[in-house]
């Protein structure tokens, strides 16, 4: 199983971007997928989380602005992030809690994490 991060850039202070997060290989269930971000000299902190009945989870920072989705068809996951201030520079990753195929249980998987830099 391996989850790929991508949908980072640079943009303008207001703007938006929509990441991504795609699970391959032999999966059986997908539990929880999660966005975390780790500034520069910071802790990587939990962004959102979306569970399996599609509950979410958001940081202060994110409530509002950021929203957590997911397509179970396609395993994979979305945040889309709107009103981007210079604070939410980070690299974003995602995680996510995964049953393969032919394992008798969950493992957490992550990305690679993908670079989003909002100017000012």
């Amino acid at each position: 199983v391996q989850l790929q991060a991508f949908g980072g850039g640079l943009v303008q202070a207001g703007g938006f971007l929509r990441l991504s997060c795609a699970a391959s290989g032999s999966i059986f269930r997908i539990h929880g997928i999660n966005w975390y971000r780790q500034a520069p000299g910071k802790q990587r902190e939990l962004v959102a989380t979306i569970s399996s009945n599609d509950s979410t989870y958001y940081s202060d920072s994110a409530k509002g602005r950021f929203s957590i989705s997911r397509d179970n068809a396609k395993n994979t996951g979305y945040l889309q992030m709107n009103s981007l201030k210079p604070e939410d520079t980070a690299v974003y990753y995602c995680s996510a809690d995964v049953w393969p195929m032919g394992r008798g249980g969950w493992y957490t998987y992550w990305g690679q994490g993908t670079q989003v830099t909002v100017s000012s």
